[in-house]
């Protein structure tokens, strides 16, 4: 992520995102993106997350850790999954849509952390600061930085995360395993 998007960027990407929702909800095809007004920012190739929370409540929540598609594009693809496509929920319907709020978060390049011995790991963590990635093998979970609101504690964040990927919660306490951070610009529509 080379600098910060601008206000008029993000409200693009937020249009963006809504508007995906709103065709999913109603088995709509995507809008063409030429329809949109994008920047080299947003056709630069970018990892989002997209998620939806519905009075203050999670309402889906679909993205991707590694860039592959322009960004407005990927924002586009996880909203219209976020909506339709997260097994933990229900598909949203079309009447739930005014009261859906969207936060986008943009990633960074995942970078590798190098330790020798698990009671190091809490350590190397930035709270709040910090998206983190384990993985084990084929396991492996991700918690984006605005997790760190629910679970402060470095400790409590990666029990949380190892449980989340499908292992015991204290994986990381017995063993050296694959970790990676990143950031986020994170930003969402007022409601």
């Amino acid at each position: 992520m080379s600098q910060e998007l601008s206000i008029e960027e993000r409200n693009i990407l937020l249009t963006i995102a809504r508007d995906a929702i709103i065709a999913a909800a109603d088995s709509l095809p995507k809008k063409d993106l030429d329809s949109y007004p994008l920047s080299p920012a947003l056709m630069a190739i970018g990892a989002s997350f997209v998620t939806l929370t519905k009075s203050g409540h999670l309402r889906g929540c679909i993205g991707t850790i590694m860039a592959s598609h322009p960004l407005a594009h990927d924002v586009q693809l996880r909203a219209q999954q976020a909506a339709i496509e997260d097994p933990r929920f229900p598909k949203v319907q079309a009447h739930e849509i005014p009261h859906i709020h969207i936060e986008i978060s943009r990633l960074t390049t995942p970078q590798s952390l190098n330790y020798t011995k698990p009671e190091e790991l809490p350590g190397l963590l930035t709270p709040y600061k910090d998206g983190v990635i384990l993985q084990d093998g084929f396991r492996r979970a991700t918690f984006l930085p605005q997790v760190w609101e629910q679970l402060p504690k470095a400790e409590d964040f990666l029990t949380h995360l190892c449980q989340k990927m499908g292992a015991i919660g204290g994986l990381w306490k017995r063993k050296v395993l694959d970790v990676s951070i990143y950031h986020v610009e994170s930003f969402s529509d007022k409601l």
